[in-house]
C-alpha cells in the first residue's frame, strides 16, 4: 500500500508539473500546480514529515497558489502579449539557463561531503514521537532564541515595508473614528422645507 501510495503521489506530481508548463490557460496552470502541492504533501507525509506536508498545503495552496488563481482571473492580462515577450527573450532565456546549468554541474561535481556532516546535523529521535513535536522541542528548547529574533526581524520588515509604503494624499476622503463617535446627533442632521423648483 506505501508503494502505491508513493507511486500515485509520484505521477500526479509528475504530471501536475508537467501541465503547468504545456498549459495554455493561465488558470489551468494554477490548478495544476495545485496538484503538483497536494502530491507533494502526500508524499512528505509518507516519509514521516507531517508538519512540512500541511506548512506545504497552508503556505503554498492555502495562500500563494489562490493568490495567483486571484490575479490569474481578476486581472485584464494580455497573454498574448506576454507570449510575444517571451518569444522575443527566448535566446537570452536559454543563455541564462545554460550558464546556471553549467555552474551547478561545476559546484555539484567538486562538492564533498564531511564525514561528520550526518552526525552533526542529525537530531535525536525519541520513541514514538511524533514529526511535528520533535521538530517542536528542538525549536522551543534548543533553537528558541534563534527563532524569536527571526520573528522579531520579520515584524520590523513588516513594520518598514507598511511605513515605507504609507503614503498620505491630501485628495483623498478618509475616515475619522473619532470625529464620528465624538459629533453632536442634533447638529448631524439638518431639517429643510425647500419651496418647488428650489434646489437644496
Amino acid at each position: 500500500m506505501m508503494a502505491f501510495a508513493f507511486w500515485l503521489f509520484a505521477l500526479s506530481a509528475c504530471v501536475g508539473g508537467f501541465m503547468v508548463v504545456i498549459s495554455r490557460n493561465p488558470v489551468h496552470s494554477v490548478l495544476w500546480l495545485i496538484l503538483a502541492f497536494l502530491s507533494a504533501s502526500g508524499l512528505f507525509v509518507l516519509q514521516g514529515a507531517e508538519f512540512v506536508a500541511m506548512l506545504l498545503i497552508i503556505v503554498y495552496v492555502g495562500a500563494v497558489a489562490v493568490l495567483f488563481l486571484f490575479v490569474v482571473m481578476m486581472l485584464d492580462v494580455d497573454f498574448a502579449e506576454l507570449r510575444g515577450e517571451f518569444a522575443r527573450y527566448l535566446p537570452l532565456g536559454l543563455l541564462m539557463g545554460l550558464v546556471i546549468l553549467a555552474q551547478l554541474a561545476v559546484a555539484f561535481g567538486a562538492w564533498q561531503s564531511a564525514e561528520t556532516a550526518e552526525a552533526m546535523r542529525g537530531v535525536p529521535i525519541v520513541a514514538s514521537t511524533l514529526n511535528t513535536h520533535a521538530l517542536g522541542l528542538v525549536l522551543y528548547d534548543r533553537y528558541l532564541l534563534v527563532f524569536q529574533t527571526a520573528g522579531l526581524i520579520l515584524l520590523v520588515a513588516m513594520i518598514g515595508a507598511i511605513l515605507l509604503t504609507l503614503r498620505h494624499r491630501k485628495d483623498v476622503k478618509r475616515q475619522d473614528v473619532l470625529q464620528q463617535m465624538w459629533r453632536d446627533p442634533a447638529k448631524a442632521m439638518r431639517m429643510t422645507d425647500p419651496k418647488p423648483g428650489q434646489g437644496l
